[in-house]
């Protein structure tokens, strides 16, 4: 894969992340343009609310998991990666358990961190829990994710991006752990994950 496809396929997933609640907003801003009856305005003015919220916090949350945001070197407070995540998943079906210590790490460690939270979030399809510990030694950085509900899965496909085997299946959703994989493979995280039932857990440093 060229750098060009990489970069195709990862502005897909970020569109992919972005459709449904700029859809929403839409379908709230045609309902508020058509529709008399308070009540029904008032719902779709929440609805707009909401959506646009949502969007928001995903763009927020790709810019810097994905992006380029900070200059090179640069370090980022993980306390700040804890309110973004929040808001990716606020409203959602997955709880978090953000139990990292409130330090300044280097940015790719930080976004190493915030994509193995994303690949997370992608092996809970009915909702969870998505547990983060950090180490407490910012010198040394490492940090495991945990995510568990009743039908937590890696899939095939993230299982072996993450091993840099993407293979010829690649896609808007395979490409991200596949991103995971080169950022751990750029910093020498050494991220690992390991399945069992009802459990999938990922662990760097």
């Amino acid at each position: 894969m060229n750098d060009l496809e990489f970069a195709a396929l990862l502005v897909s997933r970020v569109c992919h992340d972005l459709v449904s609640p700029v859809g929403a907003v839409v379908n709230g801003l045609e309902v508020l343009e058509d529709e008399t009856d308070a009540a029904m305005r008032a719902d779709a003015l929440r609805l707009v609310a909401v959506s646009a919220e949502q969007a928001a916090a995903r763009l927020q949350f790709a810019r810097l998991a994905y992006g380029a945001a900070g200059s090179a070197g640069a370090e980022l407070d993980i306390s700040e990666v804890a309110r973004i995540v929040e808001g990716l998943l606020k409203g959602g079906k997955i709880d978090l358990q953000w139990q990292a210590q409130p330090l300044n790490w280097p940015k790719d460690w930080a976004k190493l961190l915030m994509n193995t939270i994303s690949v997370a979030v992608d092996c809970l399809p009915r909702g969870g829990i998505v547990k983060v510990e950090t180490s407490s030694d910012p010198a040394s950085p490492s940090f495991t994710v945990a995510a568990t509900g009743s039908v937590a899965r890696l899939s095939e496909d993230a299982e072996r991006a993450l091993l840099g085997e993407p293979g010829g299946g690649m896609d808007g959703r395979s490409i991200q752990p596949f991103l995971t994989y080169q950022l751990a493979r750029g910093i020498n995280a050494g991220l690992t994950s390991s399945v069992e039932e009802g459990a999938v857990r990922f662990a760097a440093g």
